[in-house]
Protein backbone atom coordinates (compact mmCIF):
# COMPACT_ATOMS: atom_id res chain seq x y z
CA UNK A 1 0.00 0.00 0.00
CA UNK A 2 1.29 3.23 -1.01
CA UNK A 3 1.30 6.18 1.70
CA UNK A 4 -1.02 8.35 -0.45
CA UNK A 5 -3.77 5.37 0.07
CA UNK A 6 -4.24 5.28 4.01
CA UNK A 7 -5.75 7.39 6.53
CA UNK A 8 -3.00 9.02 7.68
CA UNK A 9 -1.37 10.27 4.36
CA UNK A 10 -2.22 11.59 1.20
CA UNK A 11 -1.09 13.08 -1.97
CA UNK A 12 -1.92 16.81 -2.57
CA UNK A 13 -0.92 18.71 -5.81
CA UNK A 14 -2.14 22.22 -4.47
CA UNK A 15 -3.98 23.62 -1.97
CA UNK A 16 -5.72 26.98 -3.10
CA UNK A 17 -6.83 29.85 -0.41
CA UNK A 18 -9.54 32.36 -1.03
CA UNK A 19 -11.69 30.58 -3.64
CA UNK A 20 -15.02 31.73 -3.96
CA UNK A 21 -15.79 29.15 -6.70
CA UNK A 22 -15.97 25.61 -4.76
CA UNK A 23 -19.16 26.31 -2.60
CA UNK A 24 -20.22 29.16 -0.37
CA UNK A 25 -18.53 31.96 1.04
CA UNK A 26 -14.35 32.31 1.07
CA UNK A 27 -12.57 29.10 1.23
CA UNK A 28 -9.68 26.74 0.89
CA UNK A 29 -9.97 23.96 -1.65
CA UNK A 30 -7.26 21.13 -0.97
CA UNK A 31 -6.95 19.11 -4.27
CA UNK A 32 -6.25 16.01 -4.30
CA UNK A 33 -4.13 13.97 -7.01
CA UNK A 34 -5.48 11.02 -8.56
CA UNK A 35 -8.61 10.79 -10.97
CA UNK A 36 -10.69 7.89 -12.39
CA UNK A 37 -11.82 10.03 -15.29
CA UNK A 38 -9.28 11.41 -17.78
CA UNK A 39 -11.33 14.24 -18.93
CA UNK A 40 -10.17 15.91 -22.71
CA UNK A 41 -10.93 18.77 -21.58
CA UNK A 42 -9.11 19.07 -17.78
CA UNK A 43 -8.56 22.14 -16.16
CA UNK A 44 -5.85 20.31 -14.24
CA UNK A 45 -3.96 18.10 -16.19
CA UNK A 46 -1.46 17.72 -13.26
CA UNK A 47 -4.22 15.96 -10.82
CA UNK A 48 -5.18 12.67 -13.20
CA UNK A 49 -1.76 11.09 -12.35
CA UNK A 50 -1.74 9.43 -8.90
CA UNK A 51 1.79 9.78 -9.01
CA UNK A 52 4.14 13.19 -8.05
CA UNK A 53 5.01 14.98 -11.40
CA UNK A 54 7.81 17.31 -12.57
CA UNK A 55 6.58 20.29 -14.74
CA UNK A 56 8.85 22.61 -16.31
CA UNK A 57 8.29 26.21 -15.89
CA UNK A 58 10.33 27.99 -18.68
CA UNK A 59 10.07 31.91 -17.90
CA UNK A 60 11.90 30.93 -14.90
CA UNK A 61 14.77 29.08 -15.90
CA UNK A 62 17.81 30.57 -16.21
CA UNK A 63 20.19 27.49 -18.26
CA UNK A 64 22.53 27.19 -15.44
CA UNK A 65 22.25 23.30 -16.33
CA UNK A 66 22.62 22.24 -12.06
CA UNK A 67 19.38 19.94 -12.72
CA UNK A 68 21.02 17.83 -15.21
CA UNK A 69 24.20 17.37 -12.98
CA UNK A 70 22.06 16.19 -10.01
CA UNK A 71 19.51 13.65 -12.28
CA UNK A 72 20.22 10.31 -11.03
CA UNK A 73 17.86 9.03 -13.79
CA UNK A 74 19.32 10.98 -17.07
CA UNK A 75 16.13 12.41 -17.09
CA UNK A 76 16.96 16.05 -18.44
CA UNK A 77 18.20 17.32 -21.84
CA UNK A 78 18.02 21.13 -22.31
CA UNK A 79 17.72 21.89 -25.98
CA UNK A 80 17.37 25.27 -27.89
CA UNK A 81 13.27 24.51 -27.45
CA UNK A 82 13.59 24.32 -23.80
CA UNK A 83 13.87 21.37 -21.04
CA UNK A 84 13.15 17.76 -22.45
CA UNK A 85 11.84 15.48 -19.32
CA UNK A 86 11.93 11.61 -20.15
CA UNK A 87 9.06 10.66 -18.71
CA UNK A 88 9.49 7.39 -18.94
CA UNK A 89 12.76 7.61 -16.77
CA UNK A 90 11.91 10.72 -14.42
CA UNK A 91 10.63 9.36 -11.21
CA UNK A 92 9.42 12.22 -9.51
CA UNK A 93 12.01 12.16 -6.76
CA UNK A 94 12.58 16.00 -6.53
CA UNK A 95 16.10 16.51 -6.66
CA UNK A 96 15.96 18.50 -9.76
CA UNK A 97 13.55 20.37 -8.02
CA UNK A 98 15.01 20.71 -4.95
CA UNK A 99 18.49 21.63 -6.76
CA UNK A 100 17.00 24.85 -9.07
CA UNK A 101 18.08 27.98 -8.31
CA UNK A 102 15.59 29.53 -10.15
CA UNK A 103 12.39 27.04 -9.03
CA UNK A 104 12.05 26.29 -13.03
CA UNK A 105 11.36 22.68 -12.26
CA UNK A 106 8.38 21.68 -9.64
CA UNK A 107 6.90 18.39 -8.34
CA UNK A 108 3.36 18.22 -8.54
CA UNK A 109 2.08 16.14 -5.87
CA UNK A 110 3.22 16.03 -1.93
CA UNK A 111 2.66 13.87 0.52
CA UNK A 112 0.97 15.35 3.97
CA UNK A 113 0.04 13.48 7.05
CA UNK A 114 -3.33 14.31 8.79
CA UNK A 115 -2.26 16.13 11.21
CA UNK A 116 -0.03 18.95 9.47
CA UNK A 117 -2.53 19.46 6.56
CA UNK A 118 -5.23 20.01 9.06
CA UNK A 119 -3.22 22.39 10.63
CA UNK A 120 -2.66 24.65 7.55
CA UNK A 121 -5.78 24.92 6.54
CA UNK A 122 -6.94 26.12 9.64
CA UNK A 123 -4.40 28.86 9.20
CA UNK A 124 -7.28 30.30 6.89
CA UNK A 125 -10.16 29.68 9.81
CA UNK A 126 -10.58 33.99 10.34
CA UNK A 127 -11.41 34.15 6.46
CA UNK A 128 -14.07 30.85 6.80
CA UNK A 129 -16.14 32.41 10.10
CA UNK A 130 -16.42 35.80 8.88
CA UNK A 131 -17.44 34.22 4.67
CA UNK A 132 -19.49 31.43 6.16
CA UNK A 133 -17.24 30.09 4.08
CA UNK A 134 -14.81 26.75 4.87
CA UNK A 135 -13.07 23.54 3.10
CA UNK A 136 -13.70 21.59 0.20
CA UNK A 137 -11.63 18.93 -0.55
CA UNK A 138 -11.47 18.32 -4.78
CA UNK A 139 -9.18 16.97 -7.37
CA UNK A 140 -8.53 14.95 -9.58
CA UNK A 141 -11.05 12.46 -7.48
CA UNK A 142 -10.63 12.80 -3.51
CA UNK A 143 -12.86 9.40 -3.40
CA UNK A 144 -9.83 8.13 -4.47
CA UNK A 145 -7.93 8.62 -1.30
CA UNK A 146 -10.93 8.21 0.96
CA UNK A 147 -9.86 7.30 4.20
CA UNK A 148 -7.28 10.26 4.53
CA UNK A 149 -10.09 12.69 2.86
CA UNK A 150 -12.97 10.78 5.25
CA UNK A 151 -10.74 11.51 8.22
CA UNK A 152 -9.51 15.00 7.22
CA UNK A 153 -12.67 16.22 6.56
CA UNK A 154 -13.57 14.63 10.43
CA UNK A 155 -11.39 16.48 11.77
CA UNK A 156 -12.51 19.71 9.89
CA UNK A 157 -16.06 19.28 11.11
CA UNK A 158 -14.97 18.72 14.78
CA UNK A 159 -13.65 21.78 14.54
CA UNK A 160 -16.79 23.66 13.47
CA UNK A 161 -15.84 24.13 9.61
CA UNK A 162 -18.36 23.88 7.31
CA UNK A 163 -16.91 21.25 4.67
CA UNK A 164 -17.37 20.36 1.00
CA UNK A 165 -16.70 17.38 -1.37
CA UNK A 166 -16.14 17.95 -4.82
CA UNK A 167 -16.69 14.64 -6.71
CA UNK A 168 -17.04 13.25 -10.02
CA UNK A 169 -18.54 10.77 -8.60
CA UNK A 170 -16.59 7.62 -10.45
CA UNK A 171 -15.77 5.58 -7.68
CA UNK A 172 -16.41 2.77 -5.01
CA UNK A 173 -19.51 3.21 -3.08
CA UNK A 174 -17.47 2.48 0.31
CA UNK A 175 -15.43 5.32 -0.88
CA UNK A 176 -18.30 7.54 -0.57
CA UNK A 177 -19.47 5.94 2.57
CA UNK A 178 -16.07 7.26 4.47
CA UNK A 179 -16.60 10.68 3.13
CA UNK A 180 -20.79 11.62 3.13
CA UNK A 181 -20.74 11.89 6.60
CA UNK A 182 -18.62 14.74 7.37
CA UNK A 183 -19.26 16.85 4.20
CA UNK A 184 -21.63 19.31 4.68
CA UNK A 185 -22.36 20.31 0.71
CA UNK A 186 -21.62 17.36 -2.16
CA UNK A 187 -20.38 19.36 -5.57
CA UNK A 188 -21.20 16.43 -7.65
CA UNK A 189 -19.98 17.08 -11.60
CA UNK A 190 -22.83 15.83 -14.36
CA UNK A 191 -20.60 16.54 -17.54
CA UNK A 192 -22.51 14.47 -19.86
CA UNK A 193 -25.62 12.31 -20.47
CA UNK A 194 -25.32 10.42 -23.14
CA UNK A 195 -22.98 7.15 -22.23
CA UNK A 196 -21.36 6.35 -25.45
CA UNK A 197 -20.37 10.59 -25.34
CA UNK A 198 -19.02 10.38 -21.89
CA UNK A 199 -16.78 7.44 -22.71
CA UNK A 200 -15.47 9.47 -25.57
CA UNK A 201 -14.50 12.37 -23.48
CA UNK A 202 -13.93 10.99 -20.20
CA UNK A 203 -12.65 7.80 -20.86
CA UNK A 204 -15.80 6.10 -18.96
CA UNK A 205 -19.31 6.04 -19.51
CA UNK A 206 -21.56 7.43 -16.88
CA UNK A 207 -23.11 3.92 -15.49
CA UNK A 208 -21.33 4.35 -12.24
CA UNK A 209 -21.63 7.77 -11.94
CA UNK A 210 -25.69 8.01 -12.17
CA UNK A 211 -25.56 5.18 -10.12
CA UNK A 212 -23.40 7.03 -7.28
CA UNK A 213 -25.58 10.22 -7.98
CA UNK A 214 -29.02 8.13 -6.95
CA UNK A 215 -26.98 6.74 -3.97
CA UNK A 216 -26.23 9.95 -3.04
CA UNK A 217 -29.22 11.27 -2.74
CA UNK A 218 -30.85 8.37 -1.25
CA UNK A 219 -28.33 8.51 1.69
CA UNK A 220 -28.65 12.65 1.60
CA UNK A 221 -32.72 12.11 2.41
CA UNK A 222 -31.98 9.68 5.71
CA UNK A 223 -28.86 11.52 6.66
CA UNK A 224 -28.38 15.01 7.97
CA UNK A 225 -25.60 15.13 6.49
CA UNK A 226 -24.94 16.09 3.46
CA UNK A 227 -27.67 19.03 4.02
CA UNK A 228 -27.40 19.84 0.43
CA UNK A 229 -26.26 18.96 -3.31
CA UNK A 230 -24.57 21.03 -6.12
CA UNK A 231 -24.60 19.84 -9.90
CA UNK A 232 -21.91 21.77 -11.62
CA UNK A 233 -21.88 21.00 -15.68
CA UNK A 234 -18.65 22.17 -17.52
CA UNK A 235 -20.13 23.78 -20.46
CA UNK A 236 -17.33 22.51 -23.00
CA UNK A 237 -17.59 23.70 -26.87
CA UNK A 238 -17.66 20.55 -28.97
CA UNK A 239 -18.55 17.95 -26.05
CA UNK A 240 -20.79 19.16 -23.32
CA UNK A 241 -22.41 22.50 -24.48
CA UNK A 242 -24.95 21.35 -26.45
CA UNK A 243 -28.94 22.02 -25.88
CA UNK A 244 -29.38 18.63 -26.12
CA UNK A 245 -27.28 17.54 -23.52
CA UNK A 246 -27.91 20.39 -20.94
CA UNK A 247 -31.77 19.76 -21.76
CA UNK A 248 -31.37 15.93 -21.11
CA UNK A 249 -29.23 17.04 -17.64
CA UNK A 250 -31.90 19.00 -16.28
CA UNK A 251 -34.45 16.37 -17.08
CA UNK A 252 -32.63 13.46 -14.83
CA UNK A 253 -32.21 16.13 -12.06
CA UNK A 254 -35.81 17.41 -12.32
CA UNK A 255 -36.79 13.28 -12.66
CA UNK A 256 -34.65 12.04 -9.74
CA UNK A 257 -33.22 14.68 -7.48
CA UNK A 258 -36.00 17.35 -6.89
CA UNK A 259 -36.04 18.52 -3.61
CA UNK A 260 -32.00 17.25 -3.29
CA UNK A 261 -30.41 19.95 -5.27
CA UNK A 262 -30.41 23.29 -4.30
CA UNK A 263 -28.02 25.06 -7.09
CA UNK A 264 -26.85 23.97 -10.86
CA UNK A 265 -23.71 25.65 -11.91
CA UNK A 266 -22.97 25.63 -15.55
CA UNK A 267 -19.76 26.33 -15.13
CA UNK A 268 -18.35 28.42 -18.15
CA UNK A 269 -15.18 26.63 -20.49
CA UNK A 270 -11.54 28.34 -18.69
CA UNK A 271 -9.08 28.14 -21.33
CA UNK A 272 -6.15 29.26 -18.72
CA UNK A 273 -4.47 25.89 -18.09
CA UNK A 274 -3.16 25.79 -21.45
CA UNK A 275 0.08 26.29 -20.07
CA UNK A 276 -0.42 23.54 -17.76
CA UNK A 277 -0.14 21.25 -20.42
CA UNK A 278 3.22 22.56 -22.10
CA UNK A 279 4.83 22.65 -18.55
CA UNK A 280 4.30 18.65 -18.49
CA UNK A 281 5.13 18.04 -22.29
CA UNK A 282 1.34 17.48 -23.05
CA UNK A 283 -0.67 18.53 -25.99
CA UNK A 284 -4.26 19.96 -25.22
CA UNK A 285 -6.79 18.96 -27.23
CA UNK A 286 -8.82 21.78 -26.53
CA UNK A 287 -5.89 24.50 -27.10
CA UNK A 288 -7.14 26.89 -29.62
CA UNK A 289 -10.47 27.32 -28.05
CA UNK A 290 -11.70 30.89 -26.96
CA UNK A 291 -14.12 31.67 -23.89
CA UNK A 292 -17.42 31.59 -24.34
CA UNK A 293 -19.54 34.25 -25.27
CA UNK A 294 -21.87 35.65 -23.00
CA UNK A 295 -24.67 34.82 -25.58
CA UNK A 296 -23.80 31.42 -25.80
CA UNK A 297 -23.60 30.70 -22.48
CA UNK A 298 -26.85 32.76 -22.25
CA UNK A 299 -28.63 30.48 -24.78
CA UNK A 300 -27.32 27.38 -22.68
CA UNK A 301 -28.38 28.92 -19.59
CA UNK A 302 -31.96 28.84 -20.77
CA UNK A 303 -31.77 25.53 -22.23
CA UNK A 304 -31.29 24.44 -18.74
CA UNK A 305 -34.25 26.72 -17.20
CA UNK A 306 -36.68 25.41 -19.38
CA UNK A 307 -35.83 21.61 -18.78
CA UNK A 308 -37.92 20.91 -16.32
CA UNK A 309 -35.95 22.75 -12.71
CA UNK A 310 -36.47 25.25 -10.68
CA UNK A 311 -35.00 28.53 -13.16
CA UNK A 312 -33.58 30.09 -9.95
CA UNK A 313 -31.10 27.04 -9.13
CA UNK A 314 -29.45 27.87 -12.66
CA UNK A 315 -26.59 29.43 -11.88
CA UNK A 316 -23.92 30.63 -15.01
CA UNK A 317 -20.59 30.73 -13.92
CA UNK A 318 -17.07 31.35 -15.33
CA UNK A 319 -15.46 34.26 -17.53
CA UNK A 320 -17.16 34.77 -20.95
CA UNK A 321 -15.70 37.17 -24.07
CA UNK A 322 -16.68 39.63 -26.16
CA UNK A 323 -18.35 39.31 -29.70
Amino acid sequence: MTPSSTAEFATIFEIMRMSTEDGPGIRTTVFFKGCSLHCAWCHNPESISPNPQLQWVGNRCIGCRTCLSVCRENALALTESGMEIDRTRCTGCGDCADACPGTALEIMGKTWDLDDLTAEVLKDQAYFETSKGGITVSGGEPALQSEFAGQFLKALRQRGIHTALDTCGCCRREALDQVLPYSALVLFDMKLMDPVLHKKFTGHDNRRILENLHYVADYMRSHVHPSEMWIRTPLIPRATATRENIGAIGQFIGAHLRNVVSRWELCAFNNLCRDKYLRLGQRWEFEKEELLTLDFVDEMADAAKSSGVDPDMVVPTGSTRLE
